[in-house]
């Protein structure tokens, strides 16, 4: 018979592998690509902190990257798992770049005050230092380096990285990418940056505007390439040097940033996008800034994000991404496009409908079986009026439940009587991102405005089963027990799988 001592080393050995296995499984699932959203606060009517993040975990948004490290909105993501990246503004470079203690009190104030209950992941040190503020340039490794001190001072080096966000432009030649080259006057800042990013296991963190290279090169960058459009192998931009193909631009400007590094002789730093987007309106010197384009773009970056297929020099690398931005930001100063970055307004209602069914939870609330297009919050009666009479009329909207006596009709006023009629057009139109506009008076929600008798257009229609879904929100705690329960569920099974696969060893043995 088997010695018992030898049984239990068998059953022992067989409950680490299991463990193992799932341990790999889920460092995995922890290393996959994400698209965050970075939050900007210069908006009118931004929500309160607790209030955001009751959106934020609504929306299913696990990564945001803050331009500051706001205490109300760090205490309010307490316990929630939603992974965040602060920031040191650049106005606060020169203290913490001089000065070791001031960087330590940072960390302490900013960082260790929060962690473990809240997830910070990361901080950014300074935006675009290298590009918008070069005075400042010879203070940004001292300052990186000091706050990665004051990390390990506080043991929390390996859960926090230190980088710097850089602009596009600190790279020349950028297509095609393997001739692309880091500004040489910048070298002497970049390298020694470089290294420290490679020794400490930290990003590249790049700004990268595919929007912004196409305004600068119409003529030479085709718009169904910077959209992630599915563009024929004939149309796509091929490195001659590599023979890489490019189906867009982003992976370009990427790949020419992996180039630029080898050129230096660093191959282990991992690009990370901290900002990219489309503006979903713009001047008159703004063509391309459209609704119908910021729809196309970014929902075509999540989908190529989350589907992990890399670069085409590193397949095998897929950068992560924030979006910028999760609000629109109305108080920001012209051009037009710079208040119309974001997917939301201010208040949460959807700037536009992104269309990015079938991968995964993201955005979940933007997948809503259904939409309305209303009246905008403080718009001008007079503007709205003639978007009325315009939508009544030549919109062919069906506006007979706003006539006196009918279902519609009270509140007898402008915008009550606007938002149905938006509606009636948006529906007709097929709810088309472009049909919810009326000269910036409308805007499109979730939440449907029918009251009472009063059914506007987009409900009308709906199943009992329908509405049931639009309206229900889903319960966080809810959700984490279910992932719990599937994850022990895992757990089991694997060792289940590996006893039934032993077992008839343990009999051989036995017998």
């Amino acid at each position: 018979m088997i010695n018992s001592n030898y049984l239990i080393f068998l059953v022992s050995l067989l409950l680490i592998l299991a463990f193992t296995q799932h341990h790999a499984a889920t460092s995995d699932q922890t290393n996959a690509p994400f698209v965050g959203v970075n939050i900007g606060t210069d908006v009118s009517n931004l929500l309160p902190a607790p209030d955001l993040v009751n959106f934020l975990k609504h929306q299913k948004i696990t990564h945001i990257r803050l331009y500051d490290a706001n205490p109300d909105i760090l205490r309010a993501l307490s316990g929630t798992d939603i992974h965040v990246t602060i920031s040191v503004p650049n106005n606060q470079l020169l203290a913490i770049g001089s000065s070791n203690a001031t960087a330590s009190s940072w960390i302490r104030k900013n960082v260790a005050a929060f962690r473990p209950a809240t997830r910070i992941i990361a901080v950014s040190v300074g935006d675009e230092v290298l590009t918008t503020l070069p005075s400042a340039a010879p203070l940004l490794l001292p300052a990186l380096l000091s706050l990665h001190a004051a990390l390990v001072d506080s043991n929390l080096h390996k859960d926090v990285v230190v980088s710097t966000p850089h602009s596009a432009s600190i790279i020349l030649n950028p297509f095609p990418p393997s001739q692309a080259f880091f500004n040489q006057t910048l070298e002497t800042f970049i390298l020694p940056l470089l290294h420290f990013l490679s020794q400490t296991n930290s990003p590249l963190m790049l700004n990268l505007y595919p929007y912004y290279v196409f305004m600068q090169n119409k003529n030479l960058v085709p718009l169904d390439n910077t959209l992630f459009k599915t563009i024929p192998a004939s149309k796509q931009m091929v490195d001659p040097n590599t023979l890489l193909h490019y189906t867009n631009l982003l992976d370009a400007m990427i790949d020419a940033a992996y180039f630029s590094m080898k050129n230096l002789n660093v191959s282990d730093v991992v690009v990370l996008v901290t900002e990219t987007g489309w503006p979903s309106k713009g001047d008159s010197k703004e063509p391309y800034a459209t609704l119908s384009n910021a729809v196309t773009f970014n929902s075509n970056l999540i989908k190529h994000v989350l589907d992990r297929s890399g670069t085409p020099l590193h397949p095998e690398t897929t950068s992560s991404v924030y979006i910028y931005e999760l609000f629109n930001e109305d108080l920001r100063s012209p051009p037009l496009s710079e208040a119309y970055w974001g997917l939301f307004y201010g208040n949460a209602t959807p700037a536009y409908l992104l269309r990015v069914s079938g991968v995964g939870a993201f955005l979940a609330s933007d997948n809503a079986n259904q939409t309305y297009c209303v009246a905008g919050d403080g718009v001008d009666l007079k503007v709205l009026q003639a978007a009325l009479d315009w939508a009544c009329g030549p919109g062919r909207a069906n506006c007979s439940e706003i006539q006196p006596g009918e279902s519609c009709f009270q509140p007898n006023n402008v915008k009550n009587h606007a938002s149905y009629a938006f509606d009636s057009y948006y529906q007709s139109q097929g709810m088309s991102p472009g049909s919810c506009d009326f000269k910036g008076v409308a805007m499109i929600t979730t939440t449907d405005p029918s009251r009472g008798s009063c059914i506007f257009p987009g409900s009308r229609d709906l199943s009992n089963k329908t509405k049931q879904v639009v309206n229900t929100t889903h319960s966080s705690n809810a959700g984490d027990r279910t992932f719990r329960s599937i994850e022990i569920s895992a757990i089991y099974d694997i060792l289940h799988n590996y006893l039934v696969a032993i077992f008839p060893l343990l009999l051989l043995f036995v017998l």
